[in-house]
């Protein structure tokens, strides 16, 4: 009997700063269980390993049990797929390198794969999502920064050290905003969430027209206020969306001269931004792309749904692994 018969099943785990999701999940997609915990409040990583085995094994007990499960998929900040390890990530609490994988692997007995979060939603929307079937593609994840999953004939990008594809880290402006990983100008200091509350700071500080946002304190304003005020019209606010989209749309057009993907998929909040930010890339990237492709890559949005992607994205993953008893 083949093993996908008797293991219907993958797990997946996303580990944010905040909050740990973790599901089961069946071949196509669904999400039969699934719960969470804060991530932070472990001394160390070997007791938050627990607490997550701790939560996650009855789901798995009262889906058929181990037995059931094909494998693991981790997706974490600074992941490193060739080494299972999460290494020094600048949002979680444990510091160095720490072999994560390897860890659960221990507690449960199945194979785990771990990668970062921006390539495990890239593997998540290739198979589950809008990049079905595609074989080059660029998945490009929009939150508190900018992340990247790179796919080329059908491969995930990983590079040799395992850390490939970090296109919020590719230089947009020379000189410009400091990012938090300790350089200037980096395309997530333009175009994450936390991006465009910068700009609307800068806007705001810099010019005098009337704007909705002038009615919050300017170290309150998120992305989703910039929003808010541009579908009631505010010119500032839509003004902010384009900016950002011009930015986004000439980094877009190097990444299209480097794999020529058939597709660019956005995910995250300033997706779902819709026009208001579509267009501007849109056209930034008609506007600075070579002539060559022109025309010929789609920009597209995410087909997963905000709060399962991570955890799809893991599991995804986990199909890949072979069985440890083999």
């Amino acid at each position: 009997m083949n093993s996908n018969m008797e293991k219907p099943y993958v797990v997946g785990i996303d580990i944010g700063g905040t909050n740990t999701v973790f599901g089961i999940v069946d071949a196509r997609g669904t999400i039969i269980a699934s719960s969470s915990i804060k991530t932070a409040g472990y001394p160390t990583a070997e007791e938050y390993a627990d607490e997550v085995c701790k939560n996650l094994l009855p789901l798995i007990i009262a889906n058929g049990g181990v037995d059931k499960i094909r494998g693991i998929g981790i997706g974490a900040p600074n992941g490193n797929y060739y080494t299972g390890t999460i290494e020094f990530a600048p949002n979680l609490p444990w510091k160095g390198i720490l072999p994560l994988a390897a860890m659960f692997e221990e507690r449960l007995g199945i194979p785990t794969a771990l990668t970062n979060d921006a390539n495990a939603a890239a593997i998540g929307e290739m198979t589950y999502g809008a990049a079905r079937g595609m074989k080059d593609f660029i998945m490009i994840t929009l939150g508190t920064g900018v992340g990247s999953g790179i796919v080329i004939n059908g491969q995930m990008v990983y590079g040799h050290d395992g850390f490939a594809g970090e296109l919020g880290h590719v230089i947009a402006r020379r000189d410009g905003r400091i990012c938090g990983c300790g350089r200037k100008g980096c395309l997530e200091t333009y175009c994450s969430a936390t991006g465009v509350a910068r700009t609307a700071r800068e806007f705001l500080a810099a010019r005098t027209d009337a704007s909705l946002l002038r009615n919050i304190p300017a170290e309150n304003i998120t992305s989703k206020d910039v929003y808010d005020a541009a579908v009631q019209g505010d010119k500032l606010a839509q003004e902010i969306f384009e900016f950002t989209g011009n930015i986004l749309g000439e980094a877009l057009a190097d990444a299209i001269a480097f794999s020529s993907p058939e597709a660019i998929v956005l995910f995250g909040g300033l997706a779902k931004s819709g026009d208001y930010i579509m267009k501007p890339i849109q056209k930034s990237i008609d506007d600075n792309v070579l002539n060559i492709y022109k025309g010929k890559t789609k920009l597209l949005v995410s087909e997963l749904k905000d709060s399962d992607a991570a955890v799809l994205g893991a599991s995804a993953l986990a199909w890949e692994l072979k069985d440890l008893k083999e």
